[in-house]
């Protein structure tokens, strides 16, 4: 399927036609426990089972057991001012069962998050010392905060 509009075939200038379907898929972390061989998608409204099958059997050679999806209704909210509610979209879910034998751990993404903070802190400390020595230095110089008192 594709709502996309390609130019009429002309005699003499063939054209080179790539029809690319309007659909996407996005990996997404599970809410609750499941097994190591279920895998969690959002997908596009239109997507079939069938269409999600084959995505994946097609395109990135992941073996696909069973495909079960269902729509998650989007988050309502009533402005507490004017009363009005808003509704963000709905999502389309679809829970891929691989063979027993494959396994899906998600992504960890944020594994050195711990270490990069510690370099920032150290970055943030190094430079507040030598602020403090830039102060000290220029403490006589009009036009310095050190000039005055802080």
């Amino acid at each position: 399927m594709s709502t996309r509009w390609y130019p009429i075939y002309q005699r003499g200038n063939p054209q080179l036609r790539v029809f690319l379907p309007n659909f996407w898929m996005k990996l997404v972390r599970p809410t609750e426990e499941q097994p190591a061989n279920v895998v969690t998608f959002a997908v596009s409204t239109e997507m079939t089972k069938h269409d999600v099958k084959n995505y994946l059997e097609k395109i990135y050679k992941v073996p696909v057991v069973d495909v079960r999806t269902r729509i998650a209704l989007g988050e309502t909210k009533r402005d507490q001012t004017y009363g009005y509610v808003t509704k963000k979209d709905d999502v389309k879910l679809a829970y891929v069962t691989m063979p027993k034998t494959e396994a899906f751990t998600f992504p960890d993404l944020f594994a050195n998050k711990a270490e990069q903070q510690e370099k920032e802190e150290k970055s943030m400390d190094e430079s507040k010392a030598g602020f403090r020595k830039f102060l000290e230095r220029n403490k006589k110089r009009p036009g310095t905060p050190g000039w005055y008192s802080i």
